[in-house]
């Protein structure tokens, strides 16, 4: 019989392999209302079955109106990869978007410790002291290069 982490993890593909462009996003609390657990339990499948390293990138925002948003991507090559991670960056990112991506491209082995802390260094809102907006969009444009830098020096370029 399958556990229920099997059960919520299933679940979730189920959602992705139906949607046209591989993307799910998910209530928490509902879903562990419809699939009678708690909350906990949908948080710790996310983090131990839906990662970088298996082919996952999450987003998530908090609040009443949260939800997280499941990307399936390892049916895509590395430059493809790299673009969907530029494109969640975008135009201006947030500390804790950044900090979030920064995590999860640690975790999936694609930067050192190093490298995540200096990036995590370079994008604190202590060290980029400038007004909203320009603040977010200071952060992305840091963020975006200095990925691209590591990135590609990884591959040998």
């Amino acid at each position: 019989m399958p556990s229920l982490a099997d059960l919520i993890e299933q679940y979730i593909k189920k959602l992705i392999q139906e949607s046209e462009d591989r993307v799910v996003e998910i209530q928490r609390n509902e879903l562990a209302e419809k699939l009678r657990c708690v909350p906990s339990q949908i948080n710790y499948v996310l983090a131990t079955r839906f990662t970088l390293e298996h082919g996952y990138l999450i987003e998530s925002r908090r609040g009443g109106g949260g939800y997280i948003r499941i990307i399936k991507i390892a049916d895509q090559d590395r430059e493809a990869f790299y673009q969907r991670i530029f494109g969640a960056i975008g135009d201006a990112v947030s500390e804790s978007k950044a900090r979030e991506i920064i995590k999860a491209l640690y975790e999936a082995g694609s930067i050192t410790e190093r490298e995540k802390r200096l990036l995590t260094i370079a994008v604190d809102r202590k060290v980029l002291q400038v007004p909203l907006p320009y603040r977010d969009e200071l952060r992305a444009l840091l963020l975006k290069s200095m990925l691209a830098g590591v990135l590609n020096a990884e591959e040998g370029n």
